[in-house]
């Protein structure tokens, strides 16, 4: 076995510290006068790599988990200063719910919700998802609507569980739906009729992964990932394993007791979100009914669609635009991406042959058909 082989079958540290070797060797043959600037640069590099090595090899695998939103959240992170941040996660869980979660009565949300046309806010937790709602609103055509909030009530997915709707009833609702109907600056948020209610069901869970993962790289943490009832972000990479993170996605023929994965994605600093009707929907007189409300139709939503899984740069993004696929079907939601290239999907949706899915470009090397 020749030094080569044995320095490229080396580890990390070694391979660059060859490469780097070999650079040197020959800039400095083709001119000797750059050799003690270049030697200086080089060993500078090598003192780099090797802390960074180092950094990576002590930190210590965190995992985290409790409650929020109705939900559960899990975090696994690594951290040279081995530190432990279970009470700052659930501290800021705490205050993000005091915002945002309309099953609080006492929330910043439930309060404009109940005001007649204005509402100052206090906590910094409620303006990036108004933000990323109008981002998406506008981005989606109107598929993404968080003034829903009325017709998600209407249909019993609120906090009163009542049966099916009059029509009669939802076409009276929908003369106050559309995001149209609000405005906000950096304190206050207003409405123009004193009927509309905003519900961050369609993002929020994604807000909350995104303010978790936003703490974690505050304090210095760059590779951890962050679950939020079934969405989240992942940085870095697993470095117990050291490889990127992954997750899997479920089968739409799943169901709460048998849960079954169709793909696997490996994540590369991306939010993730998958919307679904195959757990969240309500049975009357032997029909089903979505949990996803069409803001044009007033309706839960009767599509080919099963579930669609988006990746984006962050979980809000993610989150809100798989509330929109899941409205739009998949048809509209292909043609949509074509204005959309920082977003990736995973669509699954029934066909007379059975589930088929869809796949974009910039995940399908990074994503796995399972079966």
């Amino acid at each position: 076995m020749t030094q080569y082989s044995k320095l490229r079958r080396g580890g990390l540290a070694s391979n660059l510290f060859f490469n780097l070797a070999i650079d040197f060797h020959f800039i400095c043959r083709v001119n000797p006068r750059l050799k003690n600037s270049l030697y200086g640069l080089l060993l500078l590099t090598a003192m780099f790599v090797v802390w960074k090595y180092r950094q990576q090899q002590m930190a210590k695998e965190h995992r985290l988990e409790g409650q929020t939103m109705a939900t559960t959240y899990h975090i696994i992170y690594f951290d040279a200063a081995d530190r432990d941040f279970q009470t700052a996660v659930d501290s800021l869980m705490i205050l993000v719910n005091q915002s945002i979660n309309t099953y609080d009565s006492l929330s910043e949300i439930s309060r404009f919700n109940r005001a007649e046309r204005s509402f100052k806010f206090h906590l910094p937790y409620l303006l990036p998802p108004l933000r990323k709602s109008r981002e998406v609103v506008i981005g989606s055509q109107g598929a993404y609507d968080p003034t829903v909030m009325p017709l998600v009530n209407a249909w019993g997915f609120g906090p009163r569980k009542i049966e099916r709707p009059d029509t009669s009833e939802i076409l009276a609702i929908q003369a106050f739906i559309g995001f149209e109907k609000i405005n906000f600056d950096n304190d206050s948020v207003w409405k123009s009729d004193a009927r509309v209610q905003l519900d961050f069901g369609g993002i929020g869970q994604g807000y909350g992964a995104d303010v978790i993962a936003d703490f974690l790289r505050l304090k210095g943490v760059t590779n951890f990932f962050v679950e939020l009832g079934g969405e989240g972000v992942a940085s870095g990479k697993n470095l117990s394993e050291d490889r990127w993170w992954e997750i899997g996605i479920l089968d739409p023929n799943s169901d709460y007791v048998e849960q079954k994965f169709r793909a696997q994605a490996t994540l590369k600093n991306r939010g993730f979100s998958t919307s679904g009707n195959y757990f969240n929907y309500r049975e009357v007189e032997g029909k089903k009914y979505s949990h996803t409300i069409d803001p044009f139709s007033g309706f839960p939503v009767q599509r080919e669609l099963l579930s669609a899984t988006v990746f984006a740069k962050d979980c809000s993004t993610a989150d809100a635009w798989a509330t929109a696929f899941m409205s739009m079907g998949h048809e509209k939601g292909i043609e949509i991406l074509r204005s959309h290239p920082e977003l990736d999907v995973l669509f699954q949706y029934t066909t007379a042959d059975g589930i088929k899915t869809f796949v974009s470009d910039g995940i399908a090397a990074d994503l796995k058909i399972l079966q």
